[in-house]
């Protein structure tokens, strides 16, 4: 009997084309920026509520023109690994054509919407993008082991786009915070993704840290950037000494985590637990953030 393979939808071709998974967390980071402005500074969210949904709708956008124009230009490398050899731009499912016109029109209705909401939300927008697209994309994920040091700028973007479409103070020291602990977390983050997809990388030959320098290697800047976090975390105080400490606290336990698994020498289940746990500690972060801000300006 020959096995009928039902068609994709249109939605869904779209949907794995813009990568709607990244583009949600990324969207939930700019919530927490936007929370965090709106409680810092004093502002009624009804006063602002046209920023406040241009900034939701900008960031879907601008996030998904990025993934977008990623795809296009990663179809020869993502054909050769498992994870990726279903894209949509791999599959054919999606001509390259329209997905670079696809992601442009997102691109400028994103930056049109982030501007519509201030200055600063646009340039944001325009800077994770191009950050994401050019340095990390075009530039450094082929060439270098530090193409993870590079992706780690763009993806700490969105809380600046969602605190900067409400204000226009950018010399406030917490979302500053906010934006070096993202810059810190995406490390073992994705160091932890390399490993668990080390042969993924290897063969499209991808010079992901892990692929060139080793599992140890890669356990021990590991750990590095976690001490590191644990010291960012205390500028969290500019923005609560509760926040601060949950932050530090969720630091330490993700270098316990490190250390504990790393007794078992299985780095697959290292690795493992180490992503589990990145994507807990920003779950619980920015419903910390989020949560803490509408109950202060709830009762202010």
């Amino acid at each position: 009997m020959d096995t009928v393979i039902e068609p994709k939808s249109m939605s869904a071709i779209i949907a794995a084309t813009i990568k709607t998974g990244i583009i949600k967390s990324n969207v939930f980071a700019m919530f927490a920026g936007l929370a965090m402005a709106l409680y810092v500074n004093g502002l009624h969210p009804f006063e602002h509520i046209w920023q406040i949904i241009a900034a939701f709708a900008g960031s879907f956008l601008v996030i998904g023109a990025a993934g977008t124009f990623n795809n296009v230009y990663d179809i020869d490398i993502d054909s050769k690994m498992d994870r990726t050899k279903d894209r949509p731009t791999v599959a054919g499912d999606i001509s390259k054509r329209a997905a670079l016109i696809l992601g442009t029109v997102m691109m400028i209705a994103g930056l049109a919407f982030l501007w519509s909401a201030s200055f600063y939300a646009a340039l944001f927008g325009f800077l994770g993008l191009f950050f994401y697209v050019v340095p990390y994309t075009m530039w450094t994920k082929r060439s270098t082991v530090y193409n993870t040091e590079v992706g780690s700028i763009s993806g700490a973007f969105p809380p600046l786009i969602g605190w900067g479409a409400v204000s226009s103070d950018l010399t406030n020291p917490a979302i500053w915070g906010l934006f070096f602990v993202m810059v810190i977390w995406q490390m073992p983050h994705f160091y932890a993704i390399a490993i668990r997809k080390h042969d993924d990388y290897a063969k499209a030959n991808v010079p992901m840290l892990p692929v060139v320098k080793g599992f140890k290697r890669t356990y021990i800047q590991t750990n590095v950037y976690l001490v590191i976090l644990i010291g960012v975390s205390f500028s969290m105080l500019a923005f609560s000494p509760y926040i601060m400490a949950l932050t530090v606290a969720l630091s330490t336990i993700w270098l316990w985590i490190s250390l504990k698994y790393a007794k078992l020498q299985d780095d697959a289940k290292w690795a493992k637990v180490m992503f589990v746990y990145s994507l807990i500690y920003l779950m619980v972060l920015f419903g910390a953030i989020i949560l803490y801000s509408i109950i202060g300006l709830l009762i202010a």
